[in-house]
């Protein structure tokens, strides 16, 4: 990887700040950035899981998984959602995601999909306000959040 230019790393320090308040999350992908050929996106994801705030799935997962692992996320744990509506959804991981939205939405709050090599489905829940400029700061980035 080359040697990140500021906007780069402007990028990555917006991203780190929206996803989570934590402040360590910054520092931990921004030495990535400063010793390559280590990778920020999967600094980026081991730091949020370290602090709670990603929920893991994996492919066959439905409802009951995504909602269970939902009430272990900070933000969700603030906001004091009932997670019964997503722990009664039948389906894919997709489907699961959009019930819990709809639980999250009257709080502000929305899941976004940080993608992965791997069939896993790590999700963070964020201010819904800010969904759209993270998911620009990640394609632009070079990164999917596309679910599905």
């Amino acid at each position: 990887m080359p040697d990140p230019d500021a906007a780069t790393r402007a990028r990555w320090e917006r991203l780190c700040a929206l996803l989570d308040d934590d402040p360590e999350l910054w520092p931990t992908v921004q030495a990535t950035l400063d010793d390559p050929p280590a990778d920020p996106w999967t600094a980026l994801l081991d730091g949020l899981d370290d602090v709670g705030a990603l929920a893991y799935l994996d492919a066959g997962d439905q409802g009951e998984e995504l909602a269970d692992a939902l009430t272990r996320v900070p933000r969700v744990v603030r906001a004091r959602l009932d997670l019964g509506p997503v722990t009664d959804t039948d389906g894919d991981v997709p489907t699961a995601v959009r019930a819990a939205d709809a639980v999250l939405a009257p709080a502000g709050l929305c899941l976004v999909h940080l993608a992965e090599d791997s069939d896993a489905y790590p999700l963070v829940v964020v201010p819904a306000a800010d969904k759209a400029e993270i998911e620009r700061l990640a394609q632009e980035l070079g990164h999917d959040t596309t679910l599905g």
